[in-house]
């Protein structure tokens, strides 16, 4: 499916030009107040009163193209009174209604009906009768579609319904090449093309139920993905004190499945697209970020998105050679838009060497391992005679969140060199232990505050000062062998004061943390790089704060994460303003955001992960566990994860002590304080 997004974010492309009412160029129509269900590449656009009417984004979409844009449901000569319209799972949204029939007496109505709406273009009406005596209905649904992309649908230029024509027991529509046809079970007893209408005159007994059955099917068939117990990601479960606990892990289990694309050329491998509506595709770095994250419900996502991005790394000559493409993305006010690229490059060692530890197979390290060992060599090469990595977007400027990435890469890159008896590892380590003298010398500003970390320094030496969340990642080590953690890039003072910073109201909203902070200048709670809360950015700094110790911060973090979480039912969207939490306010979700998004939903299983710190070392036979001592959330138990290719399962008491449940037979047990 193609990415579909706006300007806003950076990093997404513009939607064309629009007409009339439609909103401008880089603005999207609202989809917050939506029920969208995916199971891709399939989707459902809902209002919440169920009827398609053909108005913004309502319709069943494959592939990134509108199939049904209306679908219109009258019984007995009525449109049904909505009474509610939920979420079930992440393809799955259920529609009640009742009817009030012409012969009804008194005030209560004799039909209740019942849709369920699936994301593969299937629809069960289902009507009820409660009245005491024989009905005759009529049932009419009215069918349209423009066949228009998703891209244009956003952008206001659709275009008119298409003529319809009777196929089969259903109707049919065709345009360039694109076609789409509707069946019904039981066929209808009429089906009048000029008006898209399929009609029925059903008899309900008292007490008595009829269903119909919409297929939505286009010419091009697809591939559906393997659900629970047999694909990618396993089915964990949590429980305990704190029952959001439970949901969230249910939620974003539920919305990362939703979100599985296979690659085209090579359809036994998957990836998680960025997320729904607008980025149905590829995004490199937050793929792999995904898959990182999602490791705890094992290996074979984290394997499928790697095979799947080595397949688009450089491998011809000069300095891009072992680069991973990737577009660039909006970095704010303050600084010049980022390449995601090289966020995918940083990213692909250190997903290959964490999944090593989490129990991957050889065979499949043994393909990979050259690919990384590429991205090294382009690290080396895009590193300046400093030694920090250079940016692309402009000559000279260096990310104090590149350096964190270039960092962690070198530090688990040689790790998984020496694990595989490759050369090279420990210069990458003293590369990396001079990066990390240089970051705390040269990226740190000093007040009387006790200072921060600079986001960038210029080629001419001067230091850029403002702080946002994206200051997390320097906190972000990774996993070695033995349990162990890679060493921070800052020193133990620095971290301190970085924790006293990100637990600090300019950076903790009370709902996660700001992208900006509230004194920095250009801060804006609904920038998207300016001030809003990115989920993944604050599920990394409550595992970067709880490994260093800080975690009464990190505990406010993921507190507020979860109550954010509650009030979008759990199912978070990829950001939302950071306005500052109030009694009895509410987050608001980010105009621009996708919702499920990869990074959001991943970000969830790595917030209650975090809870057990499990550290497996799958290659040397051992799991530890170093939870979080407060136990913030009381009582934990998480089954259904894999550890070595096996069922793992941990239970963290109310004293934050762990204790493993179930592990593969040949892991050696412990517990680190």
């Amino acid at each position: 499916m193609a990415v579909v997004v706006p300007s806003p974010a950076g990093d997404r492309r513009a939607l064309p030009g629009s007409v009339g009412g439609a909103p401008p160029p880089g603005e999207l129509p609202s989809v917050h107040a939506l029920l969208i269900c995916a199971d891709l590449p399939g989707l459902a656009i809902s209002a919440e009163h169920g009827q398609l009417t053909g108005k913004g984004l309502e319709g069943f979409y494959q592939s990134g193209r509108r199939l049904i844009s209306r679908c219109e449901l009258r019984v007995a000569g009525r449109d049904p009174v909505a009474l509610q319209g939920r979420l079930l799972s992440a393809d799955r949204v259920r529609f009640m209604a009742v009817v009030r029939t012409p012969a009804c007496v008194g005030p209560d109505p004799e039909v209740g009906v019942e849709r369920l709406r699936h994301a593969d273009g299937t629809e069960r009406i289902t009507l009820r009768s409660s009245a005491g005596r024989p009905l005759r209905l009529r049932v009419e649904i009215a069918l349209g579609t423009d066949l228009a992309d998703l891209g244009a649908v956003a952008a206001g230029r659709a275009g008119p319904e298409l003529p319809a024509s009777v196929h089969g027991s259903g109707l049919r529509w065709s345009v360039a090449g694109a076609h789409c046809q509707v069946t019904a079970d039981p066929p209808p007893e009429d089906a009048l093309a000029s008006a898209g209408l399929l009609r029925w005159e059903l008899e309900l007994l008292p007490g008595d139920s009829r269903t119909i059955e919409l297929l939505v099917r286009t010419d091009r068939a697809v591939r559906p993905l393997a659900k629970a117990g047999a694909g990618p990601l396993s089915a964990a479960t949590a429980e305990g004190d704190d029952p959001r606990v439970h949901e969230l892990l249910r939620t974003s289990v539920d919305d990362l499945r939703a979100l599985l694309v296979r690659d085209p050329g090579h359809p036994a491998d998957v990836y998680l697209a960025a997320g729904v509506p607008w980025r149905c595709g590829l995004a490199p770095a937050e793929a792999l970020w995904a898959a990182r994250m999602t490791l705890p419900l094992g290996t074979r996502l984290a394997v499928s998105t790697l095979r799947t991005l080595a397949r688009t790394q450089l491998t011809g000559a000069g300095p891009d050679r072992g680069r991973i493409p990737g577009p660039f993305r909006d970095a704010g006010r303050h600084l010049p838009p980022s390449c995601t690229g090289v966020e995918a490059t940083l990213a692909f060692p250190v997903v290959l060497a964490e999944a090593r530890r989490w129990g991957m197979a050889e065979q499949d390290l043994e393909e990979l391992l050259p690919v990384a060992e590429r991205c090294l060599h382009w690290l080396r090469g895009a590193a300046g005679d400093d030694g920090f990595l250079r940016d692309r977007s402009s000559v000279g400027l260096r990310r104090g969140e590149t350096q964190a990435h270039a960092h962690r890469a070198a530090l688990l890159g040689a790790d998984l060199l020496a694990g595989c008896g490759r050369a090279g590892a420990e210069g990458w380590r003293e590369w990396a232990g001079a990066l990390r003298r240089g970051f705390r010398r040269d990226f740190w500003l000093d007040d009387r505050a006790g200072g921060r970390p600079a986001a960038a320094r210029t080629a001419d030496g001067r230091l850029v000062p403002h702080l946002g969340a994206g200051a997390a990642h320097l906190l972000d080590t990774g996993l070695l062998g033995a349990g162990q953690l890679a060493p921070g890039l800052l020193d133990k003072v620095q971290t301190e004061q970085l924790a006293r910073l990100l637990g600090s109201p300019a950076l903790d909203s009370g709902w996660g943390l700001r992208s900006l902070g509230v004194k920095e200048a250009g801060h804006s709670p609904f920038g998207h790089r300016g001030g809003s809360v990115r989920v993944h950015e604050t599920a990394v700094a409550v595992a970067g704060l709880a490994v260093a110790g800080h975690e009464k911060e990190a505990t406010s973090l993921l507190r507020g994460v979860l109550d954010a979480a509650e009030s979008f039912g759990h199912r978070l969207p990829e950001m939302y303003g950071g306005e500052q939490r109030t009694a009895g306010s509410a987050p608001v979700p980010h105009p621009a955001a996708c919702r499920p998004a990869a990074v959001a939903a991943a970000a969830g299983i790595h917030l209650i992960a975090t809870l057990a710190g499990i550290r497996p070392d799958a290659p040397a036979g051992t799991v530890a566990l170093s939870p979080v001592r407060c136990a913030p959330l009381g009582a934990v138990r998480l089954a259904g994860l894999r550890v070595a290719g096996e069922p793992f399962a941990v239970r963290i008491s109310r004293l934050g002590l762990g204790m493993v449940e179930e592990a593969a037979g040949n892991l050696q047990l412990g517990v680190r304080g």
